[in-house]
C-alpha cells in the first residue's frame, strides 16, 4: 500500500472517532507542519484562521511542550484569547490531544465531539493513530549534496547536457543522480521528485 493510501486509511480512522472533526499536524518544522488536514466545521476553521488562533491555541502549546494524549478539558494551560470558548461555540464542546515525535519534527492531532468527553479507550486508540500518522508520513533522509544539485538544474531549466556540463560530470553521471534522488524520494518522475523536495524542504 502506498505512503498516500496509508495515510488515507488512517484519516479515515480518525474521522470515525470525531463527529466533530479534527485537525492533523504532522512532522511540525519551523511551526509549519510537512501536512496538515482539517475536517473541522468550515465556519470555526475560517474564523479561528481570520483571528490567527495557531498562535494562541492552548492545545497548540500544549502539544508543543508535551509529548502525549489527553482531553482538552485536562490541559491545564491559561486561554486568555477564550480559544476553546469559541471553539464551543461551533459545537466542539469537547475534545482531545495527542502529540507525537521530536520537538524538531512533532505531530500534533485534535479530535472533537458535541456530545460527550472522549473514553480512555478512544484516547488509546487517539494515541496510536498518532503515532501511525507520524511514522507514515515520515520525510525521506536528507539527500546528497550531489543529488539536490542535480535536481535543482532540472527546476531551474536545465536541460541534461547543460546541467551536465554545468557540473562538470557526464550525462550519464547526471541521470544516475537524478535516478538515485528519486528513488530516495520514492517518487515515479523527475518532477515528482522536485516536488517532494521542496514539501520536504530539502531544496
Amino acid at each position: 500500500m502506498s505512503e498516500r493510501k496509508v495515510l488515507t486509511v488512517l484519516l479515515e480512522q480518525l474521522d470515525k472517532m470525531a463527529p466533530m472533526g479534527y485537525t492533523v499536524g504532522l512532522h511540525i518544522r519551523f511551526a509549519t507542519p510537512l501536512i496538515y488536514k482539517s475536517s473541522y466545521p468550515d465556519a470555526w476553521v475560517d474564523y479561528y484562521n481570520s483571528h490567527s488562533y495557531y498562535l494562541r491555541d492552548p492545545l497548540v502549546f500544549w502539544g508543543v511542550g508535551v509529548e502525549g494524549t489527553t482531553r482538552w478539558s485536562s490541559i491545564p494551560l491559561p486561554d486568555p484569547f477564550g480559544v476553546m470558548k469559541k471553539a464551543a461555540a461551533h459545537g466542539l464542546n469537547y475534545g482531545a490531544v495527542s502529540s507525537y515525535g521530536p520537538i524538531t519534527s512533532r505531530s500534533i492531532v485534535g479530535v472533537s465531539r458535541s456530545d460527550r468527553e472522549f473514553s480512555d479507550e478512544e484516547l488509546s486508540a487517539l494515541k496510536e493513530l498518532t503515532v501511525r500518522l507520524h511514522i507514515e508520513a515520515k520525510p525521506p533522509s536528507d539527500l546528497t549534496r550531489a543529488q539536490i544539485e542535480a535536481l535543482q538544474c532540472v527546476a531551474n531549466g536545465d536541460r541534461h547536457s547543460a546541467a551536465a556540463e554545468k557540473l562538470g560530470i557526464t550525462e550519464s553521471a547526471f541521470k544516475a543522480r537524478l535516478t538515485s534522488a528519486r528513488i530516495r524520494l520514492e517518487a515515479r518522475t523527475t518532477s515528482e521528485a522536485i516536488r517532494k523536495a521542496r514539501e520536504y524542504r530539502l531544496l
